[in-house]
This record gives structure tokens, C-alpha cells and sequence, in this order.
């Protein structure tokens, strides 16, 4: 890395995280970012897919990494799994972050592994005081591993557990008052998780801690139906963002005011004219919103109907 280079990389990491858009970075996209460098407010990688020693997939990040902003997003930390956190895995993670120094990390409210297996899904947990004390604790070990605060991911989930005893906002909340974590608020993840278990997705937004969410997720979902012939969502990544979600992107902005907000696109992926086109409407979204705690109110009027509308099979 020359001269420039690190001085672009110094001044990047002293700025924080643009409220704009951000794209999920490719290896596809590599040669395209670096030979046009486009007014992409930051791009977000996972961190498993950088797990290695050197080669191309880092040397094209750290040429990115010293002209834009740049978050870390962990898929297989496993935070509420039952056993305790994967060391390795985690120095791995930490050894990545250390090295790329993002303006962000963030992980998912979930577990992948189990007794030595690995798991390729984030699956759900119960929402009880024995999880709680659980995912508090491997937060906790994480921040200090990190030196950093964590942003926790709200997940996408397809049932729910009868041991819950709390909401999942609700649960979000203690999480974050008790580890001084953030939210990363996965707005897609809200209105899948709503319309799958019968929820009105407006009520479990305005459950989530809110004035903690330092970074929005928007994605596309899938749609099927169980072997019950009842409509499922699928959170797949493959698709462009609903109507719906939009609306409660609206409505989250109201609360929150402008956020970084990442278009995730991880399957059936279109040309990058595409994605900036995306990207830039949720910016066009965040420059159009006034916040204010009336605001979610009023923004909440269309959202119902267009849940209602969607969820006929």
C-alpha cells in the first residue's frame, strides 16, 4: 500500500459511517468498484467469507477499504448458541477486524452451532431469562475480545418457541440496556418475522429499541407456503425490496432519523447499475423524512394495508 493509500485509509477511519446507502461488496463487483470508484456511501463484507492468511479476496479489500467506509457483518459467531463461543472462530473474526478496522461490526441474534456441528442457517432463540443471560454474556465476551461495541442483528424467523416469555423487541431491549450493545435494525427481518407468525410488523418495530440502531438492513424475500398451504416468507436475499418494507423503512426513519442502511443482495445478483439504483432510493428515502415520535404514528397509516394486501396467499 503507497503513501495515499494509507493516508486515505487514516482519514477513513477517523470519519464514522455516512448516513447514506451502502452495498454488500462482491467479488464480482471488485474490478468494477476499483476502476470507477462509484459514490457508493460504504460497502459491508462478512466477515467468514475474509477468514484467510492473504490472496486476492484481502488484497482487493484493503484497496477498497483505503477509499470507502467499510462494515464487517459476522454470520458464525453463533451468539445464542448453548455451548460457549467458538474461540478460534472468534480470534479469527477479531484477528479480520483488528486488520480492517470498519466503522462497524455486527452479528445476529442467533445460533448456528450445536454440540460440534455446524449449522448453514441462523436459527431462532427463545426469548427467556436463561437465553438472555446466555446471549449477555457471549456479547459480552465479544466486546472485550474486540475492543469495540457490537451491533446485534434482529433475526428472521419462521416459528416461534413456546418457551419465550418475553416479545422479541422486548428481548433486544434488555440485551442492549444490559451489554451496552447496538441495533443493527434488519427491517426486512421485522415484516418476514411479523407476517410468518401472524404479527402486525408496525407493533413489532415499534418494540425494538429503536434509539440504539446504529446501522438498517434492507433486503428482498422469497415467497412460499408451508405444507399447511399457510403463506411463508423466506428472507433469501434474492430480490429486490417489497412495498412493504419500504413503508416500514419509512416508519423506522421516523423514529430514528437518517441511518446507514445497507441494500443486502446475496442471491440471483443483477448488475451493479441495478444495486446503485436501489441504493440510492433508500437514500431518497432517508432525505424525505422528518423525525419525530409523532412521525411514526403518522407514517403507520399505510403500512397495515399493504401488510394486509401481501399476506393474501
Amino acid at each position: 500500500m503507497n503513501l495515499a493509500d494509507r493516508q486515505a485509509r487514516a482519514v477513513s477511519r477517523r470519519n464514522p459511517l455516512p448516513s447514506r446507502g451502502g452495498l454488500g461488496l462482491k467479488a464480482q463487483h471488485f474490478a468494477h468498484v476499483r476502476g470507477t470508484r462509484p459514490d457508493v456511501g460504504f460497502f459491508e463484507v462478512h466477515a467468514e467469507n475474509h477468514l484467510v492468511a492473504g490472496g486476492p479476496m484481502l488484497w482487493h479489500l484493503e484497496a477498497i477499504r483505503a477509499e470507502y467506509p467499510l462494515t464487517i457483518h459476522g454470520v458464525g459467531l453463533s451468539i445464542g448458541s448453548e455451548a460457549g463461543l467458538d474461540e478460534a472462530h472468534l480470534d479469527a473474526v477479531a484477528r479480520l477486524v483488528r486488520r480492517f478496522e470498519p466503522a462497524v461490526f455486527s452479528e445476529h441474534l442467533a445460533w448456528s452451532s450445536h454440540d460440534g456441528h455446524c449449522f448453514n442457517d441462523l436459527l431462532p432463540v427463545p426469548y427467556n431469562l436463561p437465553t438472555l443471560q446466555r446471549v449477555c454474556r457471549h456479547i459480552d465476551q465479544i466486546q472485550n475480545r474486540m475492543s469495540r461495541r457490537l451491533l446485534l442483528e434482529n433475526p428472521s424467523t419462521y416459528l416461534g418457541w413456546a418457551a419465550s416469555t418475553w416479545s422479541e423487541g422486548a428481548f433486544m431491549a434488555e440485551v442492549v440496556q444490559r451489554t451496552g450493545c447496538g441495533l443493527l435494525l434488519d427491517v426486512n427481518n421485522v415484516y418476514v418475522s411479523a407476517i410468518n407468525q401472524g404479527a402486525d410488523p408496525l407493533a413489532a418495530l415499534h418494540e425494538l429499541p429503536l434509539r440504539h440502531a446504529k446501522q438498517i438492513h434492507l433486503a428482498g424475500f422469497a415467497e412460499s407456503f408451508d405444507d399447511w398451504g399457510v403463506r411463508l416468507l423466506i428472507d433469501h436475499h434474492g430480490a429486490s425490496v417489497s412495498d412493504a418494507v419500504w413503508a416500514l423503512y419509512d416508519a423506522a426513519l421516523a423514529r430514528t432519523g437518517p441511518v446507514p442502511t445497507l441494500l443486502e443482495r446475496d442471491q440471483n445478483i443483477p448488475d451493479f447499475a441495478v444495486l446503485m439504483a436501489e441504493m440510492a432510493l433508500a437514500e431518497k428515502h432517508m432525505a424525505c423524512v422528518v423525525p419525530s415520535v409523532s412521525g411514526l404514528a403518522s407514517s403507520s397509516t399505510a403500512l397495515p394495508a399493504l401488510a394486509t394486501a401481501e399476506a393474501q396467499p
